[in-house]
């Protein structure tokens, strides 16, 4: 970022920092700020021995441009020293479903966590079957125990950590460490904790997945997904994505970068209000678990604190047995949580779940109706307040 003859600091930055700083150089960008949003697919030659050699630092505008570039470098940062290169797709789901056919192929097995994201589920029951790779399901608990799952064939063990609707938190290290000793890649969907609170590629991980729609955009506002890799995974990976075509449009890049440049902030606040929240709910005489992995009372607590630096702002809750239209009358009665899908931007919001029909490796059984929450920038006594018209609602339509 700094002009020339001004070096800057010497020692490595901490990660607030570097997400201000990485990915820019204002030299390079006529002194502003934030890189151009460059527009292209053709990438001219100015010579026929440079177009024979294909000499340059760009060759062709899905292989990348100084925009994709800057996020890339400002990624690799966050991501920490483990991480070999940055992958962009359009999606959170692409980003898994590259990955996936990037590592396996027909006659491959694939273990995939419990409390996987559901989409991706579908993939490897779907696609992935039909070109002939079997997929296993494992307890999101099971830890070390996933060696008695393994086959001669298993290439790839998928987890997410927590599972972003039940959170379970698997213990990714005890399984990275089976699955390398099986010579099996490791891929983690890192999308709730990000690499500012958990950088999985330090744990084992050898492809960390993000869906950027959520906390790196940060606005919902785009569609976009990144995958990271340690240099074992990554030539397998960039190839890849280079032969599947997989690209972000240039103005969801751009949007991803000034997302990336807040995350700090934004996470922070998250993780404070998600707590409160989850405290506040944990008291609630309608709630009867809370399912948040940095509260004490969590089950995957220990490990939350053991590998994770901080938590965002999803989290979930279990009612007591109430009938639907009580569930309902809830939902309808808030005004700040929105009913939506996705999460991670500014916004609050709540859905109601259940992962009983297709659940199969471990039993989804909370004992009530269960809403999965979104925190966002609001004031938490406003959302308090909000939660509290909702209970009253779920109590007086029983």
């Amino acid at each position: 970022m700094n002009s020339p003859g001004n070096e800057g600091p010497t020692k490595p930055l901490k990660v607030e920092t570097a997400l201000v700083t990485a990915g820019r150089d204002t030299a390079a960008q006529k002194g502003f700020v934030n890189p151009p949003v460059v527009h292209g697919s053709t990438v001219l030659y100015p010579t026929a021995e440079d177009l024979h050699a294909h000499r340059g630092e760009f060759r062709y505008g899905r292989h990348g441009t100084p925009t994709t570039k800057a996020l890339q470098q400002a990624l690799m940062a966050l991501e920490g020293p483990a991480c070999a290169g940055v992958g962009l797709a359009p999606s959170g789901l692409s980003a898994i479903t590259t990955t996936l056919l990037a590592v396996l192929k027909s006659g491959d097995h694939l273990l995939v966590c419990d409390n996987v994201y559901r989409p991706s589920r579908n993939f490897c029951n779907g696609l992935l079957a039909g070109f002939g790779v079997e997929t296993s399901y494992f307890d999101p608990l099971i830890g070390a125990g996933i060696d008695a799952l393994f086959k001669p064939n298993t290439k790839a063990v998928l987890i997410e950590a927590p599972g972003s609707q039940s959170f379970e938190m698997p213990d990714i290290p005890a399984i990275a460490s089976v699955a390398h000793a099986r010579g099996a890649l490791v891929i983690d969907d890192n999308t709730w904790a990000t690499p500012l609170f958990h950088r999985s590629l330090d744990h084992g991980v050898d492809i960390s997945i993000q869906a950027a729609t959520k906390y790196i955009g940060g606005h919902s506002d785009i569609m976009f997904g990144t995958v990271s890799a340690n240099a074992k995974a990554w030539p397998t990976l960039v190839e890849a994505i280079q032969m599947l075509g997989v690209c972000a449009g240039p103005d969801d890049v751009f949007l991803a970068i000034r997302g990336l440049r807040t995350l700090a902030v934004r996470l922070a606040q998250h993780h404070r209000s998600g707590l409160e929240m989850a405290r506040w709910l944990a008291a609630r005489p309608e709630v009867i678990q809370v399912l948040h992995p940095a509260l004490e009372s969590d089950p995957g607590h220990a490990i939350w604190k053991r590998d994770f630096t901080g938590a965002s702002g999803l989290f979930s809750i279990i009612l007591k047995p109430a009938p639907q239209k009580s569930v309902d009358a809830l939902l309808d009665a808030v005004r700040l949580f929105g009913m939506g899908y996705s999460w991670g931007g500014f916004e609050s919001l709540v859905i109601p779940f259940d992962c009983a029909s297709y659940r199969t490796a471990s039993k989804w059984a909370p004992g009530g109706p269960a809403l999965r929450l979104h925190i966002g920038l609001e004031n938490v006594e406003d959302l308090k307040a909000d939660l509290a018209c909702g209970f009253e609602a779920f109590n007086a339509a029983h």
